[in-house]
C-alpha cells in the first residue's frame, strides 16, 4: 500500500481590513464565490467551494482528498487564496486565528441546525466563534478506524501544543496559548473520550450519548478524534486553525503518521495505552494553558516534561511512519522551524509586544494566512 490519503478542513475569521474586527458577511463572501467559480481550480482539480460555519463571521475552506504532502500544500494555499479573493470582493479579508483578538459580538448564521442549537445551549454557541483545523485520514475499514481513535489518544496534546493560536480573547490575553480549546470544552460532547475497542462499541456509545437528549444530533459528537459519518476516515478535531499554511501541513502529516502508527500497532496485536480520559483531559489542558513554552505531560510516562522533549518525543513515535510515506525529512525540518519561531499565539503575542495594538495583530495574521 501507497500512504494513506488525507485532506484538511481550516475555519478562517472574516475580519475588517481596517480595525480587525470580525464581520458578519459569509453570505456574502460565497455568493461572490459562486460568482467566480476559477478561483477553486488548483492544478486542474476543483478543491470544496467555501462553506458557513456557525456564526457568519467564518468561513470553512477543505481540501479534496490528497496522497502527498506537496498536493496538499497546495491545496491548502489554494484554498485560502480563493477565500481571501472572495472575502477582498466584498470588501474584507480572511485571517487563520483561531480567537478572535479584537471585541466581537458573533452572530449566527440563520440555519434552521444552527438556530436550534442557539436555543438549546444558550451562551455556549452565542459565544462560540472559534476556528479549528479538523484531519481527515484514510481508514479500510470501521474498525481499523476505532482501532487507531483508541492508540492515538494520548499523543494528541502534542498536536494542540504546536498549533496554539488563539492567545486573545476579546481585547485580552488570556495566558492561554489555545483560548479555543477552553471555549470548545464548554460542548457538552467535547474533549477525550474512553477506550472503545470496537466499532460496535463505538455505535453504541454514540446511541448512548443520542438517547440522553443532550445533542441535538449526530453531529455534535465533538469528540478530539472520530468517525467521519460521511467519509471513511477519521477526523482528529484536536488543532486550532494554523496562522501559516505550513503548519497546517505539519499537522496533517503527524496525524497522517500517527493514524498509520496506530493502525500497524492493530494489525500487528499490539493493545492500547489504557489511558484514563480524566488524565487526557489535563494533559489537553496542559497544552492549551502553556503551548510550547513550558512543559507538556509526556506521552509516555504521564509526567511534566519540557515541550520540546515531548515533541522530540512525538518526532520518534512517528519516524518509521514518516519515512515510509518519504515525509520524514520534510516533517524534521517543518518542526525544527516551528520550534525555532513558535506556534501561532508566540508569534501574536510577539506583535502586540512590537505594537500594543491588537488591530496589529490581526493585520499581520491576514498577511501571513495567504503568505507563500
Amino acid at each position: 500500500m501507497g500512504p494513506r490519503t488525507f485532506g484538511v478542513e481550516e475555519e478562517l475569521l472574516l475580519v475588517d481590513p481596517v480595525t480587525g474586527a470580525p464581520q458578519s458577511i459569509s453570505g456574502s463572501v460565497i455568493r461572490y464565490a459562486q460568482r467566480h467559480d476559477e478561483l477553486f481550480l488548483t492544478g486542474g482539480r476543483r478543491s470544496k467551494p467555501l462553506e458557513t460555519e456557525l456564526q457568519r463571521e467564518q468561513l470553512e475552506t477543505a481540501t479534496p482528498v490528497c496522497t502527498s504532502l506537496g498536493e496538499l500544500s497546495d491545496h491548502i494555499r489554494s484554498a485560502r487564496l480563493a477565500a481571501a479573493q472572495s472575502a477582498a470582493g466584498v470588501g474584507v479579508t480572511v485571517a487563520a486565528l483561531a480567537t478572535s483578538p479584537v471585541v466581537v459580538r458573533p452572530s449566527l448564521t440563520p440555519s434552521h441546525r444552527y438556530l436550534r442549537m442557539a436555543d438549546v445551549y444558550g451562551t455556549t454557541a452565542d459565544e462560540q466563534l472559534t476556528c479549528g483545523c479538523h484531519v481527515h485520514v484514510g481508514i479500510e475499514s470501521p474498525d481499523e478506524g476505532v482501532a487507531v481513535l483508541d492508540r492515538i489518544r494520548p499523543w494528541l496534546p502534542p498536536l494542540l501544543a504546536l498549533s496554539a493560536n488563539s492567545p486573545f480573547w476579546q481585547g485580552s490575553d488570556t495566558g492561554y496559548d489555545s483560548w479555543r480549546h477552553q471555549v470548545w470544552g464548554r460542548w457538552p460532547s467535547s474533549g477525550p473520550t474512553e477506550l472503545f475497542g470496537s466499532a460496535k462499541a463505538y455505535r453504541a456509545t454514540v446511541d448512548a450519548l443520542l438517547a440522553t437528549g443532550a445533542l441535538i444530533d449526530e453531529g455534535m459528537i465533538y469528540f478530539d478524534a472520530r468517525l467521519s459519518r460521511h467519509y471513511p476516515t477519521v477526523e482528529i478535531r484536536v488543532p486550532d486553525v494554523c496562522l501559516d499554511a505550513g503548519d497546517a501541513v505539519l499537522m496533517a502529516a503527524c496525524v497522517r503518521a500517527l493514524v498509520d502508527t496506530a493502525a500497524g500497532a492493530w494489525h500487528r496485536g499490539e493493545p492500547p495505552d489504557p489511558v484514563r480520559a480524566d488524565l487526557m483531559r489535563l494533559a489537553m489542558w496542559r497544552a492549551g494553558r502553556s503551548g510550547l513554552r513550558g512543559d507538556l505531560v509526556h506521552p509516555s510516562t504521564r509526567r511534566a516534561a519540557p515541550a520540546r522533549a515531548v515533541v522530540g518525543a512525538l518526532l520518534d513515535h512517528l519516524t518509521p511512519a514518516l519515512d515510509r510515506a518519504g515525509d520524514l525529512k520534510t516533517v524534521t525540518s517543518m518542526l525544527h522551524d516551528l520550534l525555532k519561531r513558535g506556534n501561532g499565539a508566540q508569534v501574536q503575542r510577539a506583535v502586540h509586544a512590537r505594537t500594543r495594538d491588537l488591530t496589529a495583530v490581526v493585520a499581520a495574521a491576514a498577511d501571513r494566512t495567504v503568505a507563500v
